[in-house]
């Protein structure tokens, strides 16, 4: 048995070492033989680095591919997983792309954020309800197209916002282009070319927003397909709902021409005095001249001009108007048998006492703005009917001596709206008085913000007929005597800014709504106000313990030497030549404008 066991074990050991000597001279062999080629591999081919300019365009894009196809594009690709695809769509580029959500394609050269409710951000191609640009796109919502060199914020609600310069909160449905100078404007719809050479454009909604005849004039429209404003040339033309017409002509001189029909508008002529740039406005109204001085100053490289007071007061006086009665008043206007008052009955209203001048005043400039709406307004009239009378032609197919009515009905001027006046009246008279004790004007190399941009100032009443364009491409009509408030300090590249309509006439943009207005537009109606103001102060000195006005501090009125200036002898030829021009433009439009567009060629 012992000698069984141990023949055993020497067999094991004898198997250990044959094994340790065997497998050394395998390896050894195995080490010399030749090695077999393997194939070199093919080197990656390099991620494309992000650019800003658009990759190549695939020989044919895709739109939303469904449920599992491979989109192509001009994107480098990198790292295209297979499985766990998500919703069957695919996500990819060479940049990060975050947050696609319900099954879209989200493809782009930068990173792609929040863009939700099914549409497809990319950045090559151009399609329906897509985001593209070079540069990141943040919030693109409701399926729109955002395009643009710089980023684009928060373009609500369904249309196309591009150019070359930022874009924020274009709202609404709006395009903004940085090369045009109407600001915002919509390209949807459809336009019809008609045999007589003219152009019709027409919203979604199939109504016609503009209309552009052979000469070149073009005409725009609201809602209901009345013609609001005319572009001819060196003129435009503005048409509000009431009759009011305002042409604006900018001629070769550097002159700027602003008529309101026969007889009424001014001149504006622009010169320098002690280094600084002004501008003179000789009025025309009524068979009398007068002239107006406006000091210009910079804000961010634009020129704006504000009101020079021809008259100053004393600063005791400008108390007296700035600080309540010290008991309410009754005031008799005389207005009962004035047309323009019973036209306007059902928006104005006096108040029937008066606890400060502030509110009387609020009431005098208010009146003011709608009596001179009114003159105005006849006066057009009166040229459109001679200008038909001469041409032996039928008069318009709406009658400019009738109100036209809009959506919403008579509004009365708020108590509310009222106060908010008051309260702009009394901010004006301080700042007058302040000028009064130091009317040496900064110098004019600073920057200074214009009052139309000045957020101590929001509140505005509309002297002159402006149309403003909405979203959906047509116009509404702004009209003497409504009130605004500018709720945008900063404007936007084409120099307009957002004003709240807080108070408006039946027809024209209705209250509460949100349209854009220029900067320009709006130091218009600055000026006039302290105008309006400077004259009802006037007219305050005059009555003092008069006809119930309470006395008060002498006026002490003195003249201010920038304020004067002398009225233009020429002002009342060149607004007839200005309206012979207007009647021209208006008839080209009419003849263009007489079919409803349903023929000719898309």
């Amino acid at each position: 048995m012992n000698s069984r066991e141990n023949k055993t074990a020497v067999g094991r050991w004898f198997s250990l070492l044959l094994a340790l000597l065997v497998l050394p001279l395998f390896v050894c062999a195995q080490s010399q033989k030749p090695e077999s080629k393997k194939p070199e591999p093919k080197p990656a081919a390099p991620h494309a680095a992000p650019q800003h300019t658009a990759p190549p365009r695939p020989s044919a894009p895709p739109t939303n591919p469904p449920r599992g196809n491979e989109p192509r594009g001009g994107e480098a690709r990198g790292n295209t997983a297979h499985g766990n695809a998500t919703h069957s769509n695919e996500v990819r580029g060479p940049e990060a792309h975050a947050n696609a959500t319900h099954g879209n394609e989200v493809r782009s050269g930068q990173p792609q954020i929040n863009t939700p409710r099914g549409n497809e951000v990319r950045g090559a191609d151009s399609r329906g309800n897509e985001v593209r640009g070079p540069e990141s796109h943040a919030n693109a919502t409701h399926g729109n197209e955002v395009r643009s060199g710089q980023p684009q914020i928060n373009a609500p609600r369904g249309n196309e916002v591009r150019g070359a310069e930022s874009r924020v909160n274009a709202p609404r449905g709006n395009e903004v282009r940085g090369g045009e100078s109407r600001g915002t404007m919509v390209r949807s719809g459809r336009s019809v070319n008609r045999p007589d050479g003219s152009v019709y454009h027409f919203n979604d909604r199939g109504a016609r927003t503009s209309v552009r005849t052979r000469t070149g004039a073009e005409a725009h429209f609201n809602s209901r397909g009345h013609l609001t404003s005319i572009r001819a040339h060196d003129i435009t033309i503005n048409r509000g709902v009431h009759g009011e017409r305002r042409f604006e002509t900018r001629r070769a001189d550097g002159a700027r021409l602003v008529g309101y029909g026969r007889d009424h508008g001014y001149i504006e002529r622009g010169y320098v005095r002690g280094g600084r740039p002004y501008i003179r406005r000789t009025y025309y109204y009524g068979g009398r001249r007068y002239a107006y001085a406006y000091r210009g100053a910079y804000w961010h490289g634009v020129a704006y001009y504000g009101y020079v007071p021809r008259y100053y007061y004393g600063r005791a006086f400008y108390g007296w108007a700035y600080n309540p009665w010290p008991a309410p008043i009754v005031w008799g206007w005389g207005w009962g048998a004035a047309p323009w008052y019973g036209y306007y009955g059902a928006y104005f209203a006096p108040a029937p006492v008066y606890a400060s001048p502030s509110l009387w005043l609020a009431d005098y400039l208010i009146a003011a703005n709608l009596q001179a709406a009114y003159e105005a307004r006849a006066a057009a009239n009166a040229n459109a009917q001679a200008a038909a009378a001469a041409e032996s032609a039928a008069a318009d197919s709406e009658p400019d001596d009738q109100p036209v009515a809009d959506n919403n009905g008579p509004v009365t001027l708020t108590p509310e709206v009222k106060q908010a006046i008051a309260d702009e009246v009394r901010a004006q008279i301080e700042a007058e008085k302040q000028e009064a004790t130091n009317p040496n004007p900064q110098p004019a190399s600073s920057d200074q913000i214009p009052a139309a941009l000045d957020p101590a100032h929001r509140t505005f009443v509309v002297s002159t007929v402006l149309n403003p364009e909405m979203a959906d491409g047509t116009e509404c009509s702004l009209s003497p005597g409504d009130v605004l408030t500018r709720i945008q300090d900063a404007p936007d590249a084409n120099q307009n800014v957002t004003v709240l309509v807080s108070s408006s006439q039946s027809g024209d943009c209705a209250s509460g709504a949100q349209v854009p207005v220029a900067v320009q537009d709006l130091q218009d109606m600055q000026n006039d106000f302290r105008a309006k103001i400077d004259e009802g102060l006037n007219q305050m000195a005059e009555n003092q313990g008069k006809n119930g006005m309470p006395g008060g501090p002498a006026a002490a009125r003195r003249a201010s030497p920038d304020g004067q200036v002398q009225a233009d002898a020429n002002v009342a030829d060149d607004l007839k030549a200005q309206q012979d021009a207007a009647r021209q433009a208006e008839q080209d439009v009419k003849q263009a404008s007489s079919g409803d567009g349903s023929g000719g060629n898309d």
